[in-house]
């Protein structure tokens, strides 16, 4: 019964994560009728580095979770980086990333934003193939879903695409080069100094973009003070504290199914908030999307089975 009950309780989590990460696009997108892209990013991820500031006080003389756990014998441990280093190289990954989102989001939806951005579930796999990564049936039929899906939610009849859907399919590959290059760099530093360092360094380089390409006015970040909030301190600083905690125990297929629903979350979202809508070919679309992520985590999910059966 208190295994039920943890299970339930990662998976609200995890779901409340998703949440907010997906109604962070409608947040996104509001904060564009008042401030540049990168004065958006600059501020939000400033708000998002300090949010971590005292967790990081807070499990300071802790011991992290590798000191407790006894050395295995099955090879050798890694080596460890700075959290400095590792920040800054993940940084810099990130502000790419999520330069070309909120650049994309000028002139695409928020709900067509977090579909394609969603495309990060299946790249990773697939990104894979440069580090020698097998990637199985399930990452190539979840590929072919997703172009599938891209191609009727994105692109037109006169098979064009628009200028936002574009970057943000761009970043959507940034994204998944910085899954990976964080799920490398997690093992060998502090993962929440890690994640403190990098959106400091991505708040720095975007305030320098916003120097050079925006002109920044003090009013018109007040007036948007209501979305960068939201994405700086709910985000970044709750959904991430939120997912550290409910992936300590939680099944990978768990995690990564109900964290992909922020793309339906997004789409909601627009709806609501924005009055957003598709017409139906790109509602098809985004099913499709939605499948070829679901089909892409279906070795998680036999894995988190097979698991369970054996504990059972």
């Amino acid at each position: 019964m208190r295994r039920a009950g943890s299970v339930l309780l990662n998976d609200s989590l995890l779901l409340l994560t998703a949440v907010i990460w997906g109604l962070a696009f409608v947040a996104q997108r509001m904060g564009m009728d008042h401030v540049g892209p990168y004065t958006y990013n600059a501020v939000r991820f400033a708000l998002g580095s300090l949010s971590l500031v005292p967790l990081i006080l807070f499990m300071r003389g802790r011991p992290s979770r590798d000191q407790a756990r006894p050395t295995s014998s099955t090879g050798p441990t890694p080596a460890r980086i700075s959290p400095v280093l590792a920040g800054l190289l993940a940084g810099v990954i990130l502000v790419i990333g999520a330069s070309l989102q909120q650049i994309g989001l000028v002139s695409t939806t928020a709900g067509k934003a977090g579909f394609i951005t969603g495309l990060y579930v299946v790249l990773v796999p697939l990104s894979g193939l440069l580090w020698r990564q097998r990637a199985g049936w399930s990452a190539w039929v979840g590929a072919v879903l997703s172009v599938g899906g891209l191609f009727l939610l994105s692109v037109t009849a006169s098979f064009s695409i628009e200028k936002g859907d574009l970057l943000v399919l761009i970043g959507a590959f940034f994204w998944a080069a910085h899954v990976q290059v964080v799920g490398w760099l997690s093992p060998r530093t502090d993962p929440v100094r890690l994640s403190c360092v990098q959106f400091a360094v991505c708040s720095i380089l975007s305030a320098a973009g916003a120097g050079l390409t925006e002109h920044v006015r003090w009013e018109a970040i007040l007036a948007a003070a209501g979305p960068i909030l939201y994405g700086g301190l709910l985000s970044v600083g709750v959904a991430y504290t939120l997912q550290v905690v409910a992936q300590r125990s939680a099944p990978p297929a768990h995690a990564a199914i109900l964290l992909s629903l922020e793309s339906v979350f997004a789409a909601l979202g627009g709806l609501v908030v924005l009055g957003e809508r598709l017409p139906l070919r790109g509602v098809a679309g985004c099913f499709i999307m939605f499948a070829g992520v679901l089909v892409s985590q279906a070795p998680l999910v036999f894995a988190s089975l097979a698991v369970s059966r054996r504990r059972v």
